[in-house]
């Protein structure tokens, strides 16, 4: 099978796993926005999520990436999969007992000190998504991409229905001065809180889903592997925190930044906003998915650096389509939250080109990771954290979230420009950047020709005219790619 369809298939597969759920994980936000419409109780949401993400961090310190590149070169996969497993069981069993025994300082220390159910909730919802990271690797490394959909879909569903019940059913029927069973499992106090706990119970029901993953191979630690492996990791943990940092760090800084009576309300905002560039992020996970295993099976052929520059003008193209989609429609996409949330829609277009610069530097990293050089990883992830931080820092006070947009913009941009030029240097790779900035450019220039015109006409005949937009980038991409893709594929 041709590599480029393979590859295309796999992020198919994982695409339906990851934008499914995620769409339907999407309507959480609607749903949250239009029900708790003060933004402030929606930035609870967002302030601990981005808690959560960052420690996700460190409870799987690299160990997943490790795992694909030490598998991928060994015949003795169950003996690397035995020793990255029960590396995880270990740590995360030692992590999740420290964090419990410290909750009530850590509530005390984040402004939950009434609400340390939240905590607790969230430190299960940490360990339950750690333990699962590497039986999820393992499933596609082996290329079993339906059973890890299967177990996502679920997982998003559970949460999605558990939601719906709560801030629906419950709530509702709370409120209506019901005396039923629905009305006595809502408690107002909680309110934005059954949103953990009903992430909570599916991850459980995720790792029931995943039993066998943890069955089926002799339980082995090579404690040599894992030093090599653990020496390939700390890189990309220290990676994956300067990650976090550029990617939530900012929801968590809003609050400390700002005066505390507006803290978490412009959380709340700017957390709602950052959801309407879910497409963009969607996308991007899906093929990372894909292309982490495919780039590692691939790295011993002798074009692999061909197909590598051949993913990544595509993907740039499918980039670009989708944030001219998504600028192109914003005017309905909106909807999704509800009017006190949509003063920060002008971050949106910010942020879906700072993804899309993200989803590059995604593409550009495989070289250190191919070559073992994950220290590079680190200083350039690093590097980008610290302009995150310099910005945010500095402007937060005086542009509150809209410099944490803009943060974003260039840290991701600076991040995809290093990555870029060191790994010239270390695995040259002949992309062709000709081809993929001329379709990046003219999505950029069909956005701001629609700002010519915006405001003079209805809104539907100016959907008409944003969407033959689209239609004329697609035509291009017929004319004067696909002939190119159809033989690459032939």
């Amino acid at each position: 099978m041709n590599p480029l369809k393979k590859l295309a298939g796999q992020t198919a597969i994982y695409g339906l796993s990851t934008i499914f759920p995620r769409f339907l994980n999407y309507l959480l936000t609607p749903l949250l926005t239009y029900i708790f419409e003060k933004p402030v109780d929606f930035g609870v949401n967002t302030e601990i999520y981005a808690y959560i993400s960052f420690i996700n961090i460190l409870f799987t310190y690299g160990m997943e990436t490790a795992f694909f590149n030490f598998a991928s070169k060994s015949e003795e996969k169950d003996r690397v999969y035995s020793t990255a497993l029960i590396s995880i069981l270990a740590s995360t069993a030692s992590l999740t007992l420290i964090l419990l025994l410290f909750s009530g300082s850590i509530a005390s220390t984040t402004g939950y000190t009434n609400h340390l159910n939240f905590i607790i909730w969230s430190i299960f919802i940490i360990a339950s998504d750690a333990v699962m990271a590497i039986p999820f690797a393992r499933l596609r490394l082996n290329g079993n991409a339906k059973k890890f959909a299967l177990v996502k879909m679920v997982n998003v569903f559970l949460n999605v229905f558990l939601n719906v019940f709560y801030f629906i059913v419950c709530k509702n029927a709370f409120e209506a001065g019901e005396n039923s069973i629905y009305a006595q499992l809502y408690n107002p106090e909680i309110g934005i809180g059954y949103s953990f706990l009903a992430n909570l119970f599916a991850n459980l029901l995720s790792l029931l889903l995943l039993a066998k993953e943890f069955s089926g191979f002799q339980y082995v630690f090579d404690k040599e592997l894992w030093k090599k492996m653990i020496r390939y990791a700390l890189p990309l943990l220290i990676v994956g925190l300067a990650g976090m940092i550029n990617e939530t760090f900012d929801r968590i800084l809003l609050k400390y930044l700002l005066p505390s009576d507006i803290g978490l309300n412009e959380i709340g905002i700017y957390g709602a906003c950052y959801k309407i560039s879910i497409l963009m992020t969607i996308f991007i996970q899906a093929f990372r998915y894909a292309a982490e295993p495919f780039f590692f099976s691939n790295v011993s052929n002798a074009d692999s650096k061909k197909m590598n520059a051949l993913v990544m003008k595509y993907f740039i193209i499918a980039c670009s389509l989708l944030f001219l989609g998504t600028m192109m429609n914003l005017k309905w996409i909106q909807l999704f939250v509800s009017m006190p949330y949509r003063q920060g829609i002008h971050v949106v277009p910010i942020l879906l080109l700072a993804n899309l610069f993200l989803g590059i530097y995604y593409n550009l990293s495989i070289w250190y990771k191919l070559t073992g050089q994950t220290k590079f990883g680190a200083v350039i992830t690093i590097f980008g954290a610290i302009i995150t931080l310099f910005i945010n820092f500095v402007f937060i006070p005086k542009y509150s979230y809209t410099a944490s947009a803009w943060a974003t913009f260039f840290s991701y941009g600076s991040m995809m420009v290093v990555s870029y030029l060191f790994g010239q240097k270390f695995y040259p790779v002949k992309y062709n950047l000709k081809n993929a900035f001329f379709f990046f450019s003219f999505a950029i220039l069909f956005y701001l020709l629609s700002l010519t015109y915006k405001g003079h006409f209805s809104n539907f005949a100016e959907l008409c005219l944003n969407n033959l937009l689209i239609i004329i980038y697609c035509f291009l991409f017929y004319k004067f790619e696909y002939p190119n893709l159809k033989k690459s594929n032939s």
